[in-house]
């Protein structure tokens, strides 16, 4: 279920991106959203997924930041110097290792570099791009499908912003001790220093991340996170026309959403806020929480103006697994949708005998449902 642009947000708050979305990172809560879920060429910010998937063979111990990868020749090729974008200048034929090719993709967005992990690991790109579409299937991306380590254009290679930020969440939350490295301000190698192509990270905003990207089709993007405000937010910007532009507009995101909203406790990590009908279930219905606390954050000023509903497709069907996201919480001012939050089930309900499935059907009947 795609959750609706917030009206008010949109009324309050407007962006020259093509595509944008303002996700609360530790509830997920969508704050503002233009054309999420459209697909997008996500040029080098698809370099996210591969560095989801190197993290995930690190943790796992499939290999170690002092292993040490082949510059290949089709690395050197597609990836380095001679092929006109972003670059680690890796040497044909040498040997880096991975921790100094996993800074180079996040910092310099090499994409030799990106090339060499996928081979390193993979064997070939189009062994790792099929990693890296498993991992996407594992956070939760519905709209995101990779063919290359790179982000380097193809046409069956696309993401949402939505699924952007949801994967910069991923990293966030999944991977703290390594997520220092999106905001280092520079790399060096092969004697030549790159600065962090993410600008925003010396602004002094706040900003500490994620990565941004560019082709001549699908214009400049940006994933960036702040803890600025006493929360973490994600901004997704994408399709603008300069890099100029895509900063300022990364910048007018993030800080629009770190000042312009004030917290409200509503419901603490665990607490039922409403029920969902379950057809054919053991019980009839379930608790539906949020992930961890749920908050809301609203325009300052607008306490006053608030309502709620939840919004699910129903009835749900057994079995219904504890943890799946099953409803949506959506928060009104003045008759204006201002916040989404996911909510989730709050424990499992195995289908039921045939008894209660008949009781359930004559409900049903009676209700319109089926």
């Amino acid at each position: 279920m795609a959750p609706t642009w917030p009206a008010y947000a949109q009324a309050e708050f407007d962006t020259k991106a093509k595509f944008a979305i303002l996700m609360d990172a530790d509830s997920g809560t969508i704050i503002f959203q233009k054309d999420a879920d459209e697909p997008l060429e996500p040029a080098s910010m698809a370099k996210l997924m591969t560095v989801a998937v190197v993290f995930s063979e690190l943790r796992a111990g499939s290999i170690k930041l002092s292993d040490e990868f082949f510059i290949s020749e089709n690395a050197w090729r597609t990836g380095g110097a001679k092929s006109g974008g972003s670059t680690m200048f890796a040497i044909l034929n040498s040997k880096i290792s991975v921790e100094d090719l996993l800074r180079s993709v996040i910092i310099q967005s090499g994409n030799d570099a990106a090339i060499a992990l996928a081979e390193g690991i993979g064997g070939s790109e189009s062994s790792f791009a099929n990693m890296m579409n498993d991992k996407a299937a594992e956070i939760g991306l519905t709209g995101s499908h990779f063919v290359n380590p790179t982000g380097l254009p193809d046409p069956d290679q696309y993401m949402t912003a939505r699924d952007l930020a949801l994967l910069a969440r991923y990293l966030i939350e999944t991977f703290p001790e390594q997520y220092h490295i999106f905001s280092e301000d520079s790399f060096t190698w092969n004697k030549i220093k790159q600065e962090n192509r993410n600008s925003l990270v010396d602004l002094g905003i706040g900003v500490d991340g994620l990565k941004t990207g560019h082709t001549e089709a699908a214009g400049y993007g940006s994933v960036v996170s702040t803890a600025e405000g006493g929360r973490r937010i994600i901004g997704v910007v994408h399709g603008l026309k300069s890099m100029a532009e895509r900063t300022e507009e990364a910048r007018k995101l993030i800080t629009w959403g770190s000042r312009s909203f004030e917290r409200v406790s509503a419901f603490p990590k665990g607490t039922i806020i409403a029920y969902a009908n379950v057809y054919g279930g053991v019980d009839g219905s379930v608790g539906l929480v949020g992930e961890g606390d749920v908050a809301l954050y609203l325009p300052k000023g607008s306490r006053k103006c608030l309502q709620a509903s939840v919004v699910y497709q129903g009835p749900l069907m057994p079995p219904v697994v504890e943890g799946d996201k099953v409803a949506e919480l959506r928060v009104f001012c003045d008759d204006k949708l201002v916040q989404t939050a996911p909510l989730f089930a709050a424990k499992s309900v195995e289908p039921g005998d045939i008894m209660r499935k008949a009781t359930d059907a004559v409900k049903q009947l009676a209700l319109g449902w089926l």
